[in-house]
């Protein structure tokens, strides 16, 4: 547990416990959508400790998209760290993302996903980010089925990019269907579906 002193403020904070509250703000409504006000009724701190702990709502926001990553998010480093395979990969994360997406206590889908897919000017880095962190999930799966291709464990004719695209929409496909209310089991059907239509190993 990090408890957080700000200084000058006299107060102290247990990080997960502000970072957990800030992901459900977020999580909701959305970087634009989310205000300080909601932040800090939220999280249960006066905008100055807010300021002094994370620099700004930008700041607070990556912050809790790397809390997101290695709490509700870490199916996905955990898929990629413990499965040999692209395939096995592959379905470790659409089944993760299937149980995720559609967690009643949650707001729905993919904080990652849904969180800025449309913002104003001023805040198009902030879109930018988060759309290199997906391309940076995107390369990685890429590049696990290139291996698989060329060790001879997928057949020679499957396009490792197109594979990887192809997971990504439907990652996002299914997030969008967990926002707009999707339980576990249809998630878990568009899961099997996009399983069933990637090439069988060869051995």
């Amino acid at each position: 547990m990090t408890v957080v002193a700000v200084a000058g403020q006299g107060r102290r904070f247990v990080l997960t416990d502000v970072l957990d509250a800030a992901t459900q703000v977020f999580w909701r409504y959305g970087y634009e959508g989310t205000s300080l006000t909601m932040l800090t009724d939220a999280m249960g701190i006066r905008p100055p400790s807010l300021y002094k702990a994370f620099g700004s709502k930008e700041g607070l926001f990556f912050t809790v998209i790397e809390h997101y990553n290695a709490t509700h998010g870490r199916f996905v480093a955990d898929a990629f760290a413990e499965e040999p395979s692209s395939i096995g990969i592959t379905g470790r994360i659409l089944r993760g993302a299937a149980r995720h997406y559609a967690r009643p206590e949650f707001p729905g889908g993919c904080l990652v996903i849904s969180s800025a897919v449309t913002v104003t000017p001023d805040n198009q880095h902030i879109a930018d980010r988060l759309a290199d962190m997906r391309n940076t999930n995107a390369a990685a799966l890429a590049r696990v089925f290139e291996r698989d291709i060329t060790s001879g464990r997928l057949p020679s004719t499957a396009d490792p990019v197109q594979l990887a695209s192809f997971v990504g929409a439907t990652l996002q496909g299914m997030s969008q269907q967990g926002r707009d209310g999707a339980d576990s089991t249809r998630l878990e059907s568009i899961a099997a579906l996009a399983l069933n239509a990637l090439p069988k190993p060869t051995e």
